[in-house]
Order: C-alpha cells, then sequence, then structure tokens
C-alpha cells in the first residue's frame, strides 16, 4: 500500500494504516528558507549610577540579552515561527561552513569532529540489500524495531521487518541501532514501549542507541493529540530511564517545533538527541549527535527515496 503524507507544521511524515493505525518515521521535516537569531540587548532605564553599581547593572544587562535571545524558523508551508532559546539546554559546537554536500551524501569535517553516513529504515523501504548499503558508504542504520498505533485501542506493535534487516544489517558490518515510534498518552504507557524493546532485543547487541521516537498524527484523530509537552517530556524520561537501566543507551527523536514547543529540553540534557531537519543547515541551536538531513535520499539497495543521517563523531 502506498503511503499517505502527513505533514505537522515542519513534521512530514508517512504513514500507512496497519492493524491499529501505524505510522513509519520518514519523518519530521523542518523546511527553512531563513534562520534568525536575534540578540536585542535591552537595559533598564531605571539603572542610576548613584543607587546601583557597574557590576549590577552588568548583571541586569546580560540577563536581559539573555532574555530576548530569539530563534527564528520558517516550516515546510513557510509559516514563520519564534521561540526564546533556552539558556540551560547545552549549545551545539557545529561550525555551519564545515558541511559538505556531494550530491545526496553529507559530510562534516572540522578540527573537533568528524562524520559518519547512516541511514533510517522501517519495513516501509520492503527487502534491502545491506551488503550494497554498505558498499555505498553506509555506516550505520537505525531500524525500526516497532510502533503503537495511533487509534484509540494504541495496540503496541514489532516492526514485520525488524528482525530480518538487524540481522542483515549486522552481517554487512553495519552498526546497528533500533527506534521505536511512540503514540504513549502517559507514563505507564511509555513503560510499556520500553519494556516491549527490551524483551524484543533479546539476544542482540546493539551498536548504537535505542530511541524514543514520539510524534504528533494531523490529518487524522489520533489517541495523544491532547496530550500536553508536560506529559510527552515524563513519558520520555520514564523510557529513556528504562532503557538505560537495561544496559543500553538512550537517546530522543526531535525536530525543531518538538525543541520549541513540547519538549522541556532542560530535563533532557542528560539524552543525546537525533535530530531531524532537511533544510541545508540544521535550525536548532541546541547539541545533537545524529542529524537526519533528508527524506529523499538514494542508496544502492534500497528501493525509493528514504532517510538520511549523518553522526557527528568528537576525534
Amino acid at each position: 500500500m502506498k503511503d499517505n503524507e502527513q505533514v505537522e507544521g515542519n513534521l512530514q511524515t508517512s504513514i500507512e494504516t496497519v492493524d491499529d493505525s501505524e505510522i513509519s518515521l520518514s519523518e519530521e521535516t523542518v523546511q527553512t528558507d531563513k534562520v534568525e537569531i536575534d540578540e536585542e540587548t535591552t537595559t533598564d532605564n531605571s539603572f542610576s549610577a548613584e543607587e546601583t553599581t557597574d557590576e549590577e547593572i552588568d548583571e541586569k544587562t546580560e540577563e536581559s540579552v539573555k532574555e530576548d535571545v530569539v530563534l527564528r524558523f520558517v516550516d515546510v508551508f513557510g509559516e514563520e515561527y519564534e521561540t526564546k532559546i533556552k539558556e540551560d539546554v547545552p549549545r551545539h559546537e557545529y561550525n555551519n561552513s564545515c558541511f559538505s554536500k556531494d550530491g545526496n551524501i553529507l559530510t562534516y569535517e572540522d578540527e573537533q569532529y568528524t562524520s559518519r553516513l547512516g541511514v533510517d529504515v522501517s519495513r516501509h523501504q520492503g527487502k534491502i540489500n545491506w551488503q550494497k548499503v554498505k558498499d555505498q558508504g553506509a555506516e550505520f542504520a537505525f531500524i525500526r524495531i516497532g510502533y503503537r498505533g495511533y487509534g484509540q485501542s494504541g495496540s503496541i506493535n514489532l516492526d514485520q521487518r525488524f528482525y530480518e534487516n538487524i540481522k542483515a544489517a549486522q552481517s554487512a558490518g553495519i552498526d546497528v541501532g533500533v527506534y521505536f515510534f511512540s503514540q504513549a498518552i502517559n507514563e505507564e504507557e511509555a513503560l510499556e514501549e520500553a519494556r516491549f524493546v527490551i524483551d524484543s532485543l533479546k539476544g542482540y547487541e546493539l551498536q548504537l542507541p535505542v530511541v524514543y521516537d514520539p510524534e504528533s498524527i494531523l490529518d487524522d484523530v489520533a489517541r495523544t493529540d491532547d496530550v500536553p509537552g508536560e506529559q510527552f517530556t515524563k513519558n520520555t524520561i520514564v523510557f529513556c530511564e528504562t532503557i538505560s537501566e537495561n544496559g543500553y543507551e538512550p537517546m530522543i527523536y526531535s525536530n525543531m517545533l518538538w525543541e520549541a514547543f513540547n519538549f522541556d529540553l532542560s530535563q533532557l540534557t542528560e539524552i543525546p538527541i537525533w535530530y531531524a531537519d532537511y533544510e541545508e543547515l540544521p535550525q536548532t541551536p541546541y547539541h545533537f549527535v545524529f542529524w537526519q538531513y533528508t527524506n529523499e535520499g538514494r542508496i544502492s539497495g534500497i528501493d525509493g527515496p528514504m532517510d538520511l543521517d549523518i553522526q557527528l563523531v568528537r576525534k
């Protein structure tokens, strides 16, 4: 069945109704023609040299600057968003001029970081020739292990090609991580999803993290429609803590809309981010480890357009 296209503001997700309404990570798109960071220094005109020391003025001015650092970004429809940059969330150190593209292959190189090419897949990619993928230069893959349907019953399902993909990818010498598409509405369901992942991984070793992938459904009624960002953050913490307690490294799949309006990133600073953004350069000011930079990539061994990623690796 051909996937229908779902767009959530700057999220573009490919879905197919399977059992309890399934959705695949294809994934969240932040399209932008412009990214601006405005820094407006404002001072309190009531400051008086007679009443306030220079040191106090400097401190207040610095606080005003921090409060007024605004990120503006544009979604796939050209709609503008803006958000205050969170000063208590670590920034990334990447130099945008060091990203380089050859065709649809992205690389990064500076004095501190280099990059590796990778893919992310689910059953929607069909039969994959993993040796050809490896020969094309892909060094890692995130494979969907399962998903929760977005219908009201919210059943949990194993990706039909998960075991086939993990065995073949690792046999080809590709490092593997997994992701779970979540539709949890509370911490209990997030814990259930984490336990499903752990049970499904028995007998397998991973070279990369287990990714928590909560997403919103736009053009259909979904069980997560009324879930606030505070609850999404709680769900994420429960999932990731459970994964960590069982010996795996957790990671979060996100984009600029989620970082701006859903996640409380200040509570998630210890968990690495897999960032999705299909612009020429990443919009986020925050630290990320993996970047899903296109959903229209082409690589030998996989039919049709698909997601391509890079990992930023400290030297």
